[in-house]
């Protein structure tokens, strides 16, 4: 492996025949030691892929997943590329949304406990939960095809939230007719639902210690002692299905039709022009923009909930949103390929998409900062906001890390951790948890995952994204 930099490293297309560019890994030299081994395997499987540009990537929360290791990025030539369901994920747009307040840790600390009890009960969560908002198939292919918008037109947010979420909250091109029955049938109840696994909503505080760029958490709103809300979800069985759906069709026209062999079938991929990739991306958009309709319902029973308990309007208690960022993407931007602006399909799976200064897309208020950043870490050790940089358009594609990580299998997690002693020890701590099982609780402990601050460390130092601030947990609603 060549040392590129301190955070950079390069798998030469040398150590695999097919490779068709090398492979990057932005990471520390610790974090590079302790990643599992499949991840080389991946990425250099990636970087076999026809139309891949300039290098396969992955980011220092990297490990393991179907296709794609989770953390990676690919840019695929939108003419003569391919598209490929397992560098997006199941999980379409799985992503985090972050919310203000005009409230201080002192306001919200007697209320603590009843806030995260009534954030339980309106925002359902765990497996086969289901949300409030009742739509008919046909009522749910239109939403599906207008995202957050569609929400807002219901009553389900502000016309100002659309502007704070990546693609104006709705990703044009979706076409519900590419989608299955079955599909639709898992995803027309799960409106406003977070869902399982590392999936949280949580109430944090800003540590006046962990303010990175005072400047910057200035002016988008972020002040000392301040308590914010984050979550983080998805597109849930709606998703999952559609991309199960496409894998079936890539599998069965991949090599038959258009003569692409691969070194994982988990890889399976089309033409990005054929027939079957634009359907496939069509329906993709649809998950996309669930994913985003999703979250706006949650921060709608957010507003809802914290309006209640103050006695205020969700306008007096300023619950704006800074941003919403999806991870589980592809997307048609435009970037530098060896000097020129050249079209490309971004492939971003658990990988952010961090825009620089004055990027093409960015709403007015972030021109000069560049784009915001949610970082997800564990429900123990704290989140980041970041801000996209000039470097990332460069170097990655626009593009950064999505949380921290997982070092070890669920299965493994459970077997070292009793939920309920993490909920007892938590609580010691002054983080407030909610779950919907002691087993789900202990997958998600803080040992499960890499350090946050060691993650976020490497693409900071990679210039990829700019720290700003660090969140601390003080109440939790986990799935």
């Amino acid at each position: 492996m060549k040392k590129i930099s301190d955070v950079v490293w390069e798998i030469p297309k040398s150590y695999k025949a097919g490779m068709l560019t090398p492979a990057r890994i932005i990471a520390t030299k610790k974090i590079l030691q302790e990643m599992d081994e499949q991840v080389y395997e991946q990425l250099t499987n990636v970087a076999t892929l026809p139309g891949l540009i300039n290098h396969a990537l992955c980011m220092p929360d990297g490990h393991s997943g179907y296709g794609f290791p989770i953390g990676g990025v690919a840019a695929m030539d939108a003419e003569n590329g391919v598209i490929s369901p397992g560098g997006i994920g199941f999980d379409i747009n799985c992503g985090m949304r972050l919310v203000l307040t005009n409230l201080t840790a002192d306001d919200v600390k007697p209320h603590l406990k009843k806030l995260v009890d009534e954030l339980y009960l309106k925002v359902p969560a765990g497996v086969g939960s289901k949300g409030f908002v009742k739509l008919s198939h046909n009522e749910f292919k239109e939403a599906v095809e207008m995202g957050a918008k569609w929400c807002v037109e219901k009553g389900y947010g502000w016309e100002e939230d659309l502007r704070r979420i990546e693609e104006d909250g709705c990703m044009e091109g979706a076409d519900s007719s590419k989608i299955s029955i079955r599909s639709i049938q898992r995803g027309v109840d799960q409106i406003g639902t977070l869902g399982s696994g590392n999936h949280y909503l949580e109430i944090q505080v800003v540590k006046p210690e962990f303010i990175f760029d005072k400047d910057a958490a200035k002016t988008l709103g972020i002040f000392p002692n301040q308590v914010v809300i984050m979550f983080h979800c998805g597109s849930r069985g709606f998703g999952h299905q559609v991309a199960t759906d496409y894998l079936q069709t890539f599998l069965s026209v991949m090599h038959s039709k258009y003569g692409i062999r691969i070194l994982d079938r988990e890889l399976a991929c089309a033409p990005f022009n054929s027939p079957e990739g634009q359907n496939y991306f069509a329906g993709m958009k649809c998950g996309v923009n669930m994913s985003f309709m999703n979250r706006q319902v949650i921060l709608h029973r957010i507003r809802e909930v914290f309006s209640s308990i103050f006695r205020s309007e969700p306008e007096d208690l300023g619950l704006h949103m800074v941003y919403d960022v999806a991870h589980n993407t592809a997307k048609l931007e435009k970037h530098t390929v060896n000097g020129e602006k050249k079209e490309v399909l971004v492939h971003r799976k658990g990988a952010t998409k961090a825009f620089g200064p004055n990027s093409e897309g960015l709403p007015p208020e972030f021109a000069k900062l560049g784009q915001p950043v949610i970082i997800g870490g564990s429900m123990e050790t704290g989140s980041y906001l970041l801000l996209g940089t000039e470097t990332a358009m460069k170097e990655s594609f626009g593009s950064t890390c999505h949380g921290s990580g997982r070092t070890m299998s669920r299965t493994r997690a459970r077997h070292l951790f009793r939920g309920d002693k993490l909920q007892r020890d938590m609580e010691q701590r002054g983080i407030y948890v909610k779950s919907v099982s002691y087993s789900g609780l202990a997958e998600e402990a803080g040992a499960a995952y890499k350090d946050i601050d060691e993650v976020v460390g490497a693409v900071d130092q990679a210039g990829i994204s700019k720290k700003v601030v660090r969140f601390i947990p003080i109440g939790n609603v986990k799935g």
